[in-house]
């Protein structure tokens, strides 16, 4: 969604223009497309977590579990003059976080204890700043699984049991797993500031959920 509205100007303009030919404007969108999640990135780990002075909510397609309801919807609130893209995108990838505890949190009502968490594929391998956010929004380590295809390696791990290669999964994981590539372990001084962030979230959450589930 948020790229989609950064390329507005592209794709509703410049994309129309006359002054460029069209390959210049196709080179043009590869290389914004390429450098564009990096040099937000880049520029949120440069903004404290106080500095954004935003809350956003992870709603954008409704609220996902715990209590999902798609008729739910996203907010940012905060918002500035001064308030640019890479504070957006900061504020948007902490509510990612804190939609994620919610979940933790959740399970640890129901006495799933949960001491760690194994990440796997995707961000987790390309962007260290979102990856540390959230480590430190649960406030526990996480570990990144060292290979890139650990859905297609842990079917071949159960594949290998399967044919009678070693006698359990536990041995199998053993001999063929990847273990991991980097520990993501949560800054204390953060975690402290992101549980106070965190309340001010699930009170938007409930103004949010209220404004629309109420009687018109």
């Amino acid at each position: 969604w948020f790229k989609v509205l950064l390329f507005w100007p592209y794709t509703n303009m410049l994309a129309a223009s006359e002054s460029l030919d069209s390959k210049t404007k196709a080179k043009l969108k590869q290389v914004i497309a390429q450098q564009l999640l990096g040099r937000l990135t880049m520029e949120a780990a440069k903004t404290s977590i106080e500095d954004t002075g935003l809350v956003a909510l992870d709603w954008l397609n409704g609220r996902r579990t715990p209590d999902a309801n798609q008729n739910l919807k996203g907010a940012i609130i905060g918002l500035s003059l001064s308030t640019d893209a890479p504070k957006i995108f900061r504020a948007l990838v902490e509510a990612t976080a804190f939609g994620g505890k919610a979940i933790v949190d959740r399970l640890a009502s129901e006495g799933v204890v949960i001491d760690q968490v194994i990440a796997m594929g995707g961000i987790t391998q390309k962007n260290p700043f979102v990856m540390q956010v959230i480590a430190d929004v649960l406030n526990m380590p996480i570990k990144v699984t060292a290979s890139e295809q650990t859905c297609a390696l842990g079917a071949a791990i159960f594949g290998t049991v399967a044919a009678g290669v070693y006698p359990s999964i536990a041995l199998a994981q053993e001999k063929m797993g990847s273990g991991f590539s980097q520990v993501f372990s949560p800054d204390q001084e953060n975690v402290i500031k992101y549980q106070r962030l965190y309340r001010e979230y699930s009170a938007l959450g409930n103004n949010i959920e209220e404004h629309f589930t109420k009687p018109i």
